[in-house]
């Protein structure tokens, strides 16, 4: 890949601005998960060591180009100054005279947050005027936000345009292990993609059977394909009118030499609930009052044995309704199967997506993995092949 990276320019003197992404979730006034915050410590860290002023451009939630109080990053700046451990100077706005008095007013081993960049209309429409402004500010952009990178924002796409340019070391981070696993993998690959609908993942799955050599499908998506092989699935969530689609799939993925893997046998329950009473049967035979919400231990036996002879995993979503006990248990067991293969050095395995990273949590199996993406957007639209304009314009 042709992006540079933090170590490829010279930041000694230089007003870097870093596009961040720490829209956190906040709670009367306070942030209560401040991981987004806490990942951008490095990219700080490394461009004041080297001598830049960091002025951190960011946005926080949707705006739609006017000034929302409630939507300030004002609200994140204690946050910040928390997991910095620095000295955090707000300017009220991401240009003009409050974003120039808050860079001029900061020390050099301060941080500069700005004001939302949505509370401008040219941010959305990746307004050059807008980036020019945001330009005249510093002197080097770094792309640390690989989270917002499939948006063509001015604040992500035009303004890379304008200044020297680098990755920084998240967005490094993510695209070092993306290309590991989809660019230039270790073979064989597999991917695991679960959900509720075929018709959301479209993209994604013709993506996928042209790129990996074992595609597992679960969730509710899996029910879909059952239907379409003519399996019945009882009153189990299923698209049937999807069905077309997904034999046009297993066509393209046989074509492309990809073994799909669907439940062999599955957890059942008349009801949707926590501790429902439940039964695990043959694939094939779904009671017609009965709904599937989980793949059975034959099935889980079978993904580990997939796992075993892989050398890359990319994970999206989870095998079954993972939020519901005991219907988290296939997607727990192979989750613990694939972090025990990556303990060992055996696999490169690679996650993205929130219910994926949820139920990988939940799993205990989260930290083990090779790298685990917070992205949820951008990491779809990459695993569906698609370019990234925020990582498009690094390339430039």
């Amino acid at each position: 890949m042709a992006w540079k990276t933090l170590d490829d320019v010279a930041l000694a003197g230089k007003s870097v601005l870093v596009r961040v992404d720490i829209n956190v979730p906040m709670e009367a006034g306070r942030v209560t998960d401040a991981t987004r915050i806490e990942k951008i410590v490095p990219t700080v860290e490394d461009i004041i060591a080297r001598g830049g002023k960091v002025v951190l451009l960011a946005h926080f939630d949707r705006p739609k180009g006017k000034v929302v109080p409630e939507m300030s990053l004002s609200h994140v700046v204690a946050a910040l100054a928390e997991a910095t451990g620095r000295k955090v100077v707000f300017g009220a706005d991401c240009v003009g005279e409050p974003a120039r008095a808050a860079i001029a007013a900061a020390g050099a081993a301060d941080v500069v947050l700005l004001e939302n960049t949505r509370f401008h209309a040219g941010e959305e429409k990746n307004d050059p005027a807008l980036a020019q402004e945001m330009a005249s500010l510093g002197d080097v952009f770094v792309n640390d936000a690989f989270s917002a990178a499939h948006r063509a924002h001015a604040s992500t796409a035009a303004l890379a345009g304008l200044l020297p340019n680098a990755a920084g070391r998240l967005m490094e981070a993510e695209l070092k292990a993306l290309e590991a696993a989809l660019g230039t993998p270790v073979r064989p690959v597999v991917a695991v993609v679960g959900g509720a609908k075929v018709s959301t993942k479209l993209d994604l799955l013709g993506n996928l059977v042209t790129k990996v050599d074992h595609l597992v499908i679960g969730g509710g998506m899996a029910n879909t394909f059952l239907v379409a092989q003519g399996v019945e699935v009882g009153k189990s969530l299923a698209e049937r009118d999807m069905a077309d689609t997904a034999r046009e799939i297993m066509g393209k993925a046989k074509a492309a030499g990809c073994t799909i893997h669907l439940p062999v046998d599955i957890v059942v329950a008349r009801e949707f609930k926590a501790g429902a009473e439940s039964e695990t049967l043959p694939v094939g035979k779904c009671p017609a009052d009965a709904m599937i919400l989980d793949a059975g231990p034959k099935t889980v036996a079978n993904l580990e044995a997939v796992f075993a002879g892989a050398k890359t995993l990319i994970w999206n979503g989870p095998l079954g309704a993972f939020e519901i006990k005991p219907f988290d248990a296939a997607t727990n067991a192979a989750a613990k199967a694939a972090a025990r293969l990556t303990r060992a050095g055996k696999l490169v395995s690679v996650a993205g997506g929130g219910d994926t990273v949820s139920a990988l949590n939940a799993a205990g199996a989260a930290a083990d993995f090779t790298f685990i993406s917070t992205a949820g957007g951008a990491f779809l639209e990459w695993m569906e092949g698609k370019e990234l304009p925020g990582v498009a314009a690094l390339m430039g």
